[in-house]
C-alpha cells in the first residue's frame, strides 16, 4: 500500500515556475518569424518613446516653417526628416513624442481593464449562482454597445483627457476580458489542484487568486497583445474625433485630422503618422499570432 501511495504521488506531474515557463517562451519565440518581427517593431516605438528626451529632436509644440517637405533645411542649420505641418512643427519630433503618449495611456488603459476584467471573471466562474447572474448581467450591459461608440460616449460624457481615456476603455473592455477569464474559469476549477486546495481549507479568494488566474494567463496574455491593438485603435479615433489627448500635446489620430483638409498639399503630414500607428497595431497583432504559435508548440 505504501508502494503504491508513492507510486501516485510521483506520478502528479509538476507546474511549472511562472520565470521557466517565460524564458521557454521567449526561447520559443525565436522559432515564429511573425511573433518576432511583430517584437521588433513594437521595441521600436517603446525604445524610441524611452529615448525621446536623449534625441536631438526639436520641441513638437515649437512653431517653426510650415509646409516643409522631407529632408528640408531648419533655419537653424538643422534638417525636418520629416517635414513640417501647417504649423510649422517638425513631424519627427511629434511622431517619436506621440508614440510615448500612446504607449503610456494605451498600456495603462489596458492594465486596468485587465486588472477589473479578471476580477470580474474569476468571481463569476468560480462562484458561479447568483455572482455569475449580476457579474453577466453587468457585462452584457456593456457588450450591447460597440466599442468605440461606448468610448465616445464615455470620453464626450466626461471630457477629454487621459485618464479619462483610461476609464472609456475599462467600462468597453473590461466585459469582454471578463466572459475570457469566466470561461477559462469554468474549465479550471475542476482540475486536481483546485480540490487539493480546497481540501487544504483556502480561501476562494486564495483559490481564484492564486490557483486560478496564474493557469489561465496563456490565452490572457495573447489576448492582451490583441487588446493592446485595439486600445491604440480606439485611442487614435478618439483623437481623429477631437477627443482624444488634449492639444497641443502631440497625438498622432489628432495628427491625421489636422492633415486630412490639406489633402496631397501636405500628404507626408498625414501619412506619415498614419503610417507609425499602422506599423504599432501591426507589432501587436503578429506578437499575439506568434504567441500563439507558441502556445500550440508547447
Amino acid at each position: 500500500m505504501t508502494t503504491q501511495v508513492k507510486l501516485e504521488t510521483n506520478e502528479i506531474p509538476q507546474r511549472e515556475s511562472g520565470f521557466k515557463r517565460f524564458f521557454k517562451a521567449l526561447i520559443l519565440m525565436r522559432e515564429s518569424p511573425i511573433g518576432m518581427v511583430g517584437l521588433v517593431l513594437i521595441l521600436f516605438w517603446v525604445v524610441m518613446a524611452v529615448i525621446a528626451p536623449l534625441l536631438p529632436l526639436y520641441d513638437p509644440n515649437a512653431i517653426m516653417l510650415p509646409f516643409q517637405k522631407i529632408g528640408a533645411a531648419a533655419p537653424d542649420g538643422g534638417t525636418f526628416w520629416l517635414g513640417t505641418d501647417h504649423k510649422g512643427r517638425d513631424i519627427l519630433s511629434r511622431i517619436i513624442w506621440g508614440a510615448q503618449k500612446v504607449l503610456v495611456w494605451a498600456t495603462f488603459a489596458t492594465l486596468v481593464a485587465y486588472i477589473v476584467g479578471m476580477l470580474m471573471g474569476v468571481v463569476a466562474g468560480y462562484l458561479g449562482g447568483w455572482a455569475d447572474e449580476a457579474v453577466s448581467f453587468i457585462a452584457n450591459v456593456f457588450l450591447s454597445f460597440p466599442f468605440i461608440i461606448l468610448c465616445i460616449i464615455i470620453v464626450a460624457t466626461l471630457g477629454a483627457s487621459g485618464w479619462t481615456i483610461v476609464v472609456a476603455v475599462t467600462f468597453a473592455s473590461a466585459p469582454q476580458i471578463m466572459r475570457i477569464v469566466r470561461g477559462l474559469v469554468l474549465d479550471l476549477k475542476t482540475r486536481d489542484y483546485i480540490f487539493a486546495a480546497q481540501t487544504r481549507g483556502e480561501s476562494p479568494w486564495y483559490i481564484m487568486l492564486v490557483e486560478l488566474l496564474p493557469n489561465a494567463r496563456g490565452p490572457l496574455i495573447v489576448d492582451a497583445c490583441l487588446r493592446l491593438g485595439y486600445t491604440v485603435v480606439a485611442i487614435a479615433t478618439l483623437g481623429f474625433l477631437g477627443l482624444g489627448l488634449p492639444p497641443p500635446d502631440p497625438d498622432w489620430g489628432l495628427m491625421i485630422k489636422e492633415a486630412v483638409p490639406l489633402g496631397a498639399f501636405a500628404g507626408h503630414s498625414m501619412y506619415l503618422p498614419a503610417a507609425a500607428l499602422a506599423s504599432l497595431i501591426l507589432g501587436f497583432n503578429l506578437l499575439a499570432d506568434g504567441l500563439r504559435e507558441v502556445s500550440l508548440r508547447d
